[in-house]
């Protein structure tokens, strides 16, 4: 099991895959705030989506390992009060 204290401000998360998805905020509670704005992989959402930390599959190589692929990983994300994020 991941623990929470290991995950730091900007590390990158990505896919099983391996494929970017995003960028750690910081931790609230038992999730994973996730940056709002990552130019250098075209994100720029108005507000920040969340991602359980339950969803995480390993830390390694100074990044945030999920447990699905990143063509998968948005079904993983969060609003701030929970639900899940829609997508248009």
């Amino acid at each position: 099991m991941v623990n929470a204290s290991d995950i730091r401000e900007h590390m990158e998360i990505v896919g099983a895959d391996g494929v970017h998805v995003g960028k750690v905020d910081h931790m609230d509670g038992d999730r994973i705030k996730m940056t709002r704005k990552d130019p250098e992989h075209g994100q720029d959402s108005s507000h920040h989506h969340y991602v359980r930390l339950a969803a995480v599959a390993s830390l390694d190589g100074g990044k945030v390992w999920l447990s699905a692929d990143a063509a998968n990983a948005e079904q993983l994300f969060e609003e701030e009060d929970g639900s899940p994020v829609e997508y248009e």
